[in-house]
């Protein structure tokens, strides 16, 4: 199974979900997902529909918020926060690594920490935002 790395109390995040693993996620609490991966990011990979039809069987909300590597725009930001505060809790954020989750989850900031919080809570899950940090003092 997927090991989702905690970032807060409402969303973890892990690398790419396989459909198949929905249950398990599920029966280990989690309410709902957030794929930040577009369609035909690489080959193998599995589609939304897919993704989404095994995260509703499995009873969990599921939200695509496609985003291409290094495209962290303000709208995909933005929508990101909405899904957080709008979708039941715990979410598991995924991309191909996570690090586009992690990153929306910083950039929209839901529980309006400091940029050297954000960057140690993602540094605690595996993912390097010191990057964003220019960026995460201006949100």
């Amino acid at each position: 199974m997927t090991n989702p790395k905690p970032l807060s109390d409402r969303l973890s995040v892990t690398p790419q979900i396989d459909p198949a693993a929905m249950q398990a996620l599920a029966d280990a609490g989690y309410r709902a997902i957030i794929s930040n991966r577009p369609d035909g990011e690489e080959p193998g990979q599995p589609d939304w529909a897919t993704i989404e039809r095994a995260a509703r069987d499995a009873g969990m909300e599921a939200c695509h918020i496609p985003v291409a590597p290094g495209a962290l725009t303000d709208d995909k930001v933005a929508e990101f926060g909405d899904a957080l505060h709008q979708l039941p809790a715990p979410i598991v954020g995924f991309c191909r690594t996570g690090m586009r989750a992690a990153s929306l989850w910083a950039l929209s900031n839901p529980d309006e920490q400091s940029p050297e919080t954000l960057i140690a809570t993602a540094a605690e899950a595996g993912y390097d935002l010191s990057a964003l940090r220019h960026r995460l003092a201006k949100a």
